[in-house]
């Protein structure tokens, strides 16, 4: 067995660590071809990566244009520690007000942290800015993992 076959991460462990993240980097194409590259707060929609963004963003009007998009979760600091997934697939972008609430909600009481421990009290907020966005949903293609603890 190859080492980057002993320190890929099984399905199990992509979903745990998915679960456990904070922050997603997300890369569209700019037009010229170019990376555009964001941090997102990000949610699991039915199992796919997800996260929401004003519908005029950059980044939306990038993946209206073309949907492939590249997103990686990362941690450790370590060398030994170093852990991370990355994810290619497509996206579908929802812009159904009630989904976006919706996702809005989970998202919010996903980050306490941020938004507050009482979700429900966003709700006003979250209705707001659910006009202005629209949900990013991730279809993956294909990922690579890596586990460096497992060395």
């Amino acid at each position: 067995m190859s080492q980057r076959d002993r320190i890929r991460m099984s399905d199990d462990e992509i979903e745990t660590f998915f679960g456990a993240g904070r922050k997603l980097q997300i890369a569209s194409a700019n037009a010229d071809g170019t990376p555009h590259l964001v941090t997102m707060y990000y949610a699991l929609l039915d199992g796919d990566l997800a996260f929401w963004t004003y519908g005029k963003s950059q980044k939306a009007v990038n993946l209206r244009r073309d949907p492939r998009i590249t997103c990686l979760l990362e941690d450790g600091i370590a060398y030994a520690e170093l852990r991370g997934v990355t994810v290619y697939g497509e996206v579908d972008l929802i812009d159904d007000y009630d989904q976006v609430v919706t996702f809005g909600m989970a998202l919010t009481a996903r980050y306490p942290e941020v938004f507050g421990a009482d979700a429900e009290a966003m709700r006003p907020f979250v209705e707001q800015q659910a006009r202005k966005r629209a949900v990013v949903r991730v279809r993956a293609k294909r990922t690579a993992s890596w586990d460096h603890s497992k060395m």
